[in-house]
C-alpha cells in the first residue's frame, strides 16, 4: 500500500496539459458521439445532448486518448474506444440521476427533471447500446472483454452502493470497495484498452490499468470531499446531495467513527433521512471540519494518486506521461 511520495508541482496542477495532448483526438472523439447519439426518434438526441453538451471533464476518453499517445500507439482505433467508454459512462449518469432523484447535474438541471425518469432510463439503455456497438466495430474480443467487463462491475458498484445507503456501520473498507466498482473500474479499462489496440503485452496493459484505477479511486474520494467541502461554490451539483441521499463517504464514515455519543446519534439521524434541513447539513459541515475528515480525505486520494504516478514511472519521460502525471495530481488538488 505503499507509494512514492512525488513533490506537486510549485503552480497549481491543471488538466491543460492532457487538453493540449489530446486535443486533435478528442475533436474526432466528440464527431463520434455527436453521430453515433442520433436517431429517428427525436427525444433521443434532445436528451443525450441535454447532458452530453453540458460540459464534463471528458476524463475518461481523454485518458484512452493519453495512454495511446505515451505507448506512441499512431492508429486510430482508439478514438471509437474513447467514445464508447464516454457513451458508458453517460448511459450511468443518467441512470444514477434517477436513482439518487437528483436535480442537477454539472451545473444544469438533471435530465430525468427535464424529460422524466423513464426517458432518462431507456436514453440511457440506447447509449449503453451505442456504446457495445462501437466495441463490436472495433473487432477485438479482447477489448470487448474489457469494456463489458467494466459495465459489469459498475452496475455492480451502483448496487453495492444503494445497499450500503443510510447504513451508519458501512465501514470505510466497503466504502473503497464501492468507489473501486463504480468509478475507478471504467478509469482503468479506459487506459488498459490503449495498451490493446497498441497490441503491447499483459505487463504494459495492467500498469495502465493500475493507473486508471488508482486515479479513479482519487477522483471519486475528491468528489465526496467536495460534497462537504464549505469553500466549494461551483461543484455542478447540488451542494450536501450526498448527506441528504443518505450516503456514507469517507467524510462521513471518518467523522462517524470519531464523533462521542451525540455525534453518532446526529449521523444515525442524518443518514436515515431524520436530519436533512439546511441547519442539518451545516451541523454536519461543522462536525467534518471538526475532525478534519475532508483534509483526510483528500489525503487519503492524494496516496492514490501517487500509486498511479508510480504506475507509470517506468515509461519514457515525454510529454503524454508527464500529462498524465499533472492529471493524477489535479485530481486532488481540484475544488470542482
Amino acid at each position: 500500500m505503499n507509494a512514492t511520495v512525488h513533490q506537486m508541482p510549485r503552480n497549481e496542477p491543471s488538466l491543460a496539459p492532457v487538453l493540449a495532448l489530446t486535443a486533435d483526438g478528442m475533436n474526432c472523439v466528440n464527431q463520434i458521439i455527436l453521430d453515433r447519439m442520433q436517431s429517428k426518434i427525436p427525444l433521443i438526441p434532445a436528451l443525450a445532448g441535454h447532458l452530453i453538451a453540458g460540459g464534463g471533464k471528458r476524463m475518461r476518453p481523454m485518458l484512452t486518448l493519453a495512454s495511446a499517445a505515451l505507448l506512441e500507439y499512431e492508429g486510430n482505433r482508439h478514438h471509437k474506444l474513447a467514445a464508447s467508454v464516454e457513451f458508458i459512462h453517460t448511459a450511468t449518469l443518467l441512470h444514477d440521476d434517477v436513482v439518487d432523484g437528483s436535480d442537477m447535474r454539472r451545473g444544469k438541471q438533471a435530465a430525468n427533471m427535464i424529460f422524466g425518469n423513464p426517458a432518462a432510463v431507456l436514453v440511457g439503455d440506447f447509449l449503453f447500446s451505442r456504446s457495445f456497438e462501437l466495441m463490436v466495430e472495433d473487432g477485438s474480443l479482447k477489448v470487448l472483454k474489457i469494456l463489458s467487463g467494466a459495465s459489469a462491475i459498475i452496475a455492480e458498484g451502483e448496487v453495492d452502493q444503494l445497499t450500503a445507503q443510510r447504513r451508519v456501520e458501512t465501514g470505510e473498507e466497503q466504502y473503497l470497495s464501492i468507489i473501486g466498482a463504480k468509478t475507478a473500474a471504467l478509469f482503468a479499462a479506459a487506459c488498459r484498452i490503449a495498451a490493446v489496440v497498441a497490441e503491447r503485452d499483459p505487463g504494459i496493459e495492467q500498469k495502465l490499468d493500475d493507473y486508471g484505477r488508482n486515479l479513479g479511486i482519487a477522483f471519486q474520494l475528491v468528489d465526496d470531499a467536495i460534497d462537504y467541502d464549505s469553500d466549494v461554490g461551483e461543484s455542478g451539483k447540488d451542494k450536501g446531495d450526498d448527506f441528504r441521499e443518505g450516503k456514507m463517504t469517507l467524510p462521513v464514515i471518518l467523522a462517524y467513527a470519531r464523533g462521542d455519543a451525540e455525534e453518532r446519534q446526529f449521523w444515525q439521524d442524518a443518514m436515515r433521512g431524520k436530519r436533512s434541513s439546511d441547519d442539518d447539513l451545516a451541523h454536519a459541515t461543522a462536525l467534518i471540519a471538526k475532525h478534519g475528515t475532508v483534509a483526510d480525505t483528500r489525503e487519503r486520494a492524494r496516496h492514490f494518486a501517487n500509486r498511479a504516478i508510480d504506475a507509470i514511472s517506468g515509461f519514457p519521460a515525454n510529454e503524454a506521461r508527464a500529462a498524465m502525471i499533472e492529471a493524477a495530481q489535479f485530481a486532488v488538488s481540484r475544488r470542482f
